[in-house]
């Protein structure tokens, strides 16, 4: 029997699926996202695309699922009632914050709400040294009488982060455990030493409070949704896009959720970077723009940028550092995306002083654009482009949403072009316009803003829109050329199926280089190569089959961030460069 691979991406707007045959057949399927459950768009769009191509659900070898769960439970802050377990006199950190704000001259911004209430912030009494030597042992009794206040308080998740756990995670280990055992099973418990054994106090406890903010709820989705795509006869592992682009099982996605919070975005990069090497073009970067969102992220050298810095929550992102300090900063591997709150369902508006806005507020899936006759009363991108007869009047998503232009000709007639004074086709093309220039923001913010000229990348659009609006972003920046590969509107779930499978882990060694021995220093890269590669025999796969890449992190003396050096080969090669 022939087999088959699927890939299923979550958007706001769309659920896109792929399935990919053993003789390189590609088919899809493009579903309206579900918000109530976003699982039942996924087993429907499945369900009929099996139907329609007479396969058996047995011939579906894996599925690979990229996901905005993770994401859309921090920004509507809908998490679990979570506790965190600290150091006595770090219980503020979260508050606290770096001395970063994403507006500068603004007197009355306010910081995001810590994810954990105060009240739910207890300290115990020890101290762990840089070096791993404990200072002062736990006071166990100080652990057990925080069990106690957090039963009481019914909590539904804890994250533990000890001062200098990332050199030593004996304390956090012993707290944990007592908590286990006073809060039962039901209760999601999350290390920070098992999540960033890194140093950076703030980062590694927001990565740690964010991991189990969001756990509880992303382990039931993913236990509902394993368990639904098995009712379907589906039989096959199932495998999550991480941040980094790199996939991992359903069940390591559900212990760390964390690594899955931008899974979706990271697809498409992959997808991108691949087509850019195959087309001979290697410098492209990636313009991906759907139903909500317009991202942009750049590729050298046929491999994506990636980051160890992200702000999960900021609004728009511009993907720089010089903006921080808007949401809950998250410390893992990240494709480096810059996001900008655009896409075919933006609504139209007008602000307070009467300047005509696209975005950030979508229609999204439910009611969706007027042009699709679901009951949106507000005017959108996608109502104007299809007034511009960029979309196929008929219907999108091949034929499976039907569009009405009579609709999108009222409602835009009476809330844009009249009040604007112009023409309906005068006025959907200047939304089109200022859309694209928004949008153009995305693909500067990860060229020109970083020293890139883009007039020497190639464009890749992608997405339901990408292909609409691309040209315009290129004839803005001088870009030589637009590539839109095969059916770009699932071209972020075809990604999900040229990712491989990624085990990252890490050692902190702070030390001088001066005194750093190569040949311990070797050891400890050997140790952390045979832990990944455990992990990932674990997970079946073949031992000749895995790569190793090792990446030491620099920086120079009297600075506070790191370098990533790449350290395969000789570690004295990599130290002087």
């Amino acid at each position: 029997m022939a087999g088959y691979r699927l890939g299923v991406d979550i958007g706001g707007t769309f659920t896109d699926i792929v399935m990919l045959a053993d003789d390189g057949a590609v088919h899809t399927r493009k579903v309206l996202s579900t918000p109530a459950d976003y699982g039942d768009g996924i087993i429907d769009g499945i369900d009929r695309l099996l139907d329609e191509l007479d396969v058996e659900p047995g011939a579906v070898r894996d599925l690979v699922h990229a996901t905005t769960v993770a994401t859309n439970i921090i920004l509507e802050q809908k998490g679990a009632r979570t506790a965190l377990v600290t150091t006595r006199g770090f219980r503020d950190v979260l508050e606290m914050r770096r001395l970063r704000i994403p507006v500068l001259y603004d007197l009355q911004y306010k910081k995001p709400p810590p994810l954990v209430p105060r009240q739910l912030r207890l300290e115990v009494s020890e101290r762990m040294g840089p070096a791993g030597v404990a200072w002062r042992p736990l006071d166990e009794d100080d652990v057990v009488a925080a069990a106690e206040r957090l039963a009481e308080a019914k909590v539904d998740a804890v994250a533990v982060a000890l001062l200098h756990a990332y050199a030593n995670p004996a304390h956090e280990r012993r707290v944990a455990e007592i908590l286990r055992a006073r809060l039962g099973p039901g209760v999601f418990i999350t290390c920070s030493s098992d999540i960033l054994p890194e140093m950076r106090e703030y980062e590694r406890t927001s990565t740690a409070v964010v991991n189990a903010y969001v756990g509880p709820a992303v382990g039931r989705y993913i236990d509902t949704l394993v368990g639904r795509i098995g009712e379907l006869g589906v039989t096959g592992p199932i495998q999550v896009m991480q941040s980094g682009g790199g996939i991992m099982p359903a069940r390591a996605a559900a212990e760390k959720p964390a690594f899955i919070v931008e899974s979706g975005p990271a697809a498409g990069v992959i997808a991108c970077a691949r087509l850019a090497r195959r087309a001979g073009h290697p410098d492209a970067i990636s313009f991906d723009m759907g139903g909500t969102t317009a991202k942009a992220a750049m590729v050298e050298d046929g491999e994506p940028a990636r980051t160890m810095e992200y702000e999960v929550g900021a609004g728009i992102n511009l993907s720089s550092k010089l903006v921080k300090g808007g949401g809950y900063p998250i410390k893992l591997p990240f494709i480096d995306v810059s996001e900008i709150g655009a896409g075919g369902g933006s609504i139209v508006a007008f602000d307070e002083v009467g300047s005509l806005k696209v975005g950030p507020r979508s229609a999204g899936s439910d009611p969706g654009p007027v042009c699709y006759a679901r009951g949106g009363t507000e005017p959108t991108l996608a109502d104007a482009f299809l007034l511009l007869g960029y979309l196929n009047p008929k219907g999108i998503a091949g034929g499976s949403v039907p569009l009405d232009i009579e609709a999108a000709r009222r409602v835009f007639t009476g809330a844009v072009a009249g009040r604007l004074g112009l023409p309906l086709e005068e006025a959907a093309y200047g939304v089109s316009e200022l859309a694209a220039a928004t949008m153009t923001r995305a693909v500067k913010a990860v060229s020109t803003y970083r020293g890139r000229d883009p007039r020497r990348f190639a464009l890749i659009a992608f997405g339901g829109n990408g292909p609409v609006v691309a040209p315009a972003i290129a004839r803005a920046l001088e870009m030589p050329l637009v590539l839109v590969p095969p059916a770009p509107g699932v071209f972020s779930a075809a990604g999900l199926l040229f990712s491989a499978p990624v085990q990252e882990t890490v050692r902190a060694v702070f030390k001088r280089v001066s005194s750093l021995d190569p040949a311990r220093i070797d050891a400890q890269f050997r140790a952390l190569e045979e832990e990944a590669r455990a992990g990932l025999m674990r997970e079946g796969h073949v031992a000749s089959a895995i790569e190793t890449r090792r990446i030491g992190e620099f920086r120079y003396a009297g600075q506070a961030y790191e370098l990533g050096v790449p350290a395969d080969g000789a570690l004295t090669d990599a130290m002087n460069r």
